[in-house]
């Protein structure tokens, strides 16, 4: 059974909404990391209190320091939002450690981690998690992952995607004045291939509670693969199997992941190399978590071919459970 819970923003809310920090990890995107704070940021992030709101962003060893690029962003947004630049050199090569070093440094009430710089929020995305945090006691939140084009960025190299042309499409689209126009230029990533309705196989943007991130206890810095292997899809995992925790997935937001020289997305490391590695940490094959979802929020006019595949997905599926 699905359980979808439509909302709006609200213009004003009889009491505050909890504070929030969003942990940002970042290794050389001095392309992607500009458009993604930009992206996290008042006044294309809507509904956000900027007195509640914090940005802790952490360069994990670029060989250029990014605290310059994010000090602009901020700067240009006039908005003036708390920011926590921590950098760590040297770093290890897996992002474990410094989105721990992150989520430990954060100060809100809730606390939302994306591992990757170089994704785009929806322009709701923060206001609508945060929301979403109070439907239950011990709430996990998500929403799918998108990669820009028409491709997934692990095949650009036979689709001919490339930054240049990501470039183009980014500025033709005009984002930053209209979020909901990125559904319009990009396809659902793998590991939310699935669809809408079926399983993750990771988080892109995690929104928990303080509470709960010290009970799931951060990510496993055994990771030790560049790019942290299946570091995240198992802080998901281990995040969902919490005791008496409801996962709610955000219909109508999500990240839009830019082309770069990510180890997963360029093949540097293949699903098998990653997948040795976390059988070697875990003792077991990963599967994606099979938490029964709420799904919440709204969906654009821009989203409806997504939603349209997604429902597809589901219909087979239901269809071949059944045997018909």
């Amino acid at each position: 059974m699905l359980r979808i819970y439509a909302h709006s923003m609200p213009e004003e809310r009889a009491d505050a909404p909890p504070s929030c920090s969003v942990v940002v990890v970042a290794y050389d995107m001095a392309r992607e990391l500009p458009r993604t704070m930009r992206s996290l940021l008042p006044p294309y992030q809507t509904g956000v209190d900027a007195d509640g709101y914090e940005l802790v962003v952490v360069d994990n060893g670029s060989p250029q320091p990014t605290a310059p690029l994010v000090r602009h962003a901020v700067t240009t947004s006039g908005v003036d939002v708390a920011l926590q630049l921590i950098r760590i050199d040297p770093a290890p090569p897996s992002p474990a450690r410094a989105a721990n070093e992150g989520i430990a440094a954060a100060t809100g009430d809730v606390i939302g981690l994306v591992v990757d710089g170089a994704r785009i929020a929806s322009s709701g995305l923060v206001a609508s998690a945060v929301l979403a945090t109070q439907l239950a006691p011990r709430v996990i939140v998500t929403s799918p992952a998108y990669h820009l084009g028409d491709q997934r960025h692990m095949d650009a190299s036979t689709s001919g995607h490339d930054q240049g042309t990501e470039d183009r499409l980014l500025a033709q689209a005009r984002w930053e004045t209209d979020g909901d126009r990125l559904f319009a230029i990009s396809t659902l990533a793998g590991s939310s291939g699935r669809g809408w309705f079926g399983p993750m196989g990771e988080s892109s943007a995690l929104f928990m509670s303080r509470a709960l991130w010290n009970e799931v206890g951060g990510l496993d810095e055994a990771f030790t693969l560049p790019g942290g292997g299946l570091v995240n899809h198992d802080l998901y995992r281990r995040a969902c199997a919490l005791g008496d925790v409801q996962l709610v997935v955000l219909l109508g937001q999500g990240t839009f992941h830019q082309f770069h020289g990510g180890a997963a997305t360029t093949r540097r490391y293949t699903w098998e190399e990653m997948h040795a590695q976390y059988e070697s940490i875990r003792g077991e094959h990963y599967e994606p978590p099979t938490n029964a979802p709420w799904y919440f929020g709204g969906i654009p006019d821009t989203a409806i071919a997504h939603l349209e595949r997604s429902t597809q997905w589901l219909a087979n599926r239901l269809q071949y459970k059944s045997g018909t």
